[in-house]
């Protein structure tokens, strides 16, 4: 039996893999050296109480907790694949709740992302907040999705991009170069602009903001990386 087989039915051993990783992301906090550019873009909208769509790639998960004002609820679209079980168990640790279901546009294949959609657009009308990775669940890598797009028209809510970096980590061999963050690091969460969808945008806006989002994101990427001594590969997908 694999090893990942073996995860998703023990749960004991999903509980402990779980309380493993949340221990290494507050070991990395802790230790490291952290910095926060473009913060008074979210501070504007926590201040008021208003509500906006957290976006960051799927290989940049580790450290989102700690970009988050603790006091603001969160609640991040995690899929409904084995890997999304963990990522929504570790992160319940910094207490992220989790809509579960998928960000890509609604379809025959779609698993859960109607449900998810309507449940995301709800919170948002309650002046929650939601996070989003735009390129997940399973890629392409980088590349911003039509679900958050829908969501953003829908709810006329604003996208608030976030990434981070760090000078010591590892990247694993996935699809999205998932970056594992080191301890004792010197790292920089790079907040990007604020994307607004109108409700009545066509497939010619739909597109000119979806590449606006992405250029945004991979461009607070690379800076994120740049000013943590880290070369950047990212974006280049």
């Amino acid at each position: 039996m694999k090893l990942s087989t073996q995860l998703f039915h023990n749960t004991y051993l999903r509980i402990i893999l779980c309380w493993l990783a949340a221990l290494l992301i507050r070991i990395v906090w802790a230790t490291g050296r952290w910095r926060t550019v473009g913060a008074q873009t979210p501070a504007a909208f926590w201040d008021k109480n208003q509500p906006f769509i957290l976006a960051f790639w799927h290989g940049r998960l580790m450290m989102m907790p700690y970009c988050w004002r603790r006091e603001k609820g969160m609640n991040m679209l995690i899929s409904q694949h084995r890997d999304g079980e963990l990522i929504a168990r570790t992160i319940g640790h910094f207490g992220v709740g989790a809509v579960r279901g998928s960000s890509a546009k609604p379809g025959k294949r779609d698993k859960g992302g109607g449900g998810a959609l309507r449940a995301m657009i709800k919170q948002l009308s309650r002046n929650e907040y939601v996070g989003v990775t735009p390129d997940g669940p399973r890629g392409p890598a980088q590349c911003v999705g039509d679900g958050i797009l829908s969501i953003a028209r829908l709810s006329g809510t604003p996208v608030i991009p976030v990434s981070f970096g760090t000078s010591r980590r590892i990247h694993a061999r996935s699809w999205d170069r998932f970056l594992i963050a080191l301890p004792f690091s010197r790292g920089v969460f790079v907040w990007g602009n604020s994307h607004y969808v109108p409700r009545n945008a066509d497939a010619q806006m739909l597109e000119q903001a979806r590449q606006s989002l992405e250029d945004d994101l991979n461009r607070i990427t690379k800076e994120a990386d740049a000013l943590s001594g880290y070369p950047s590969t990212e974006g280049t997908a």
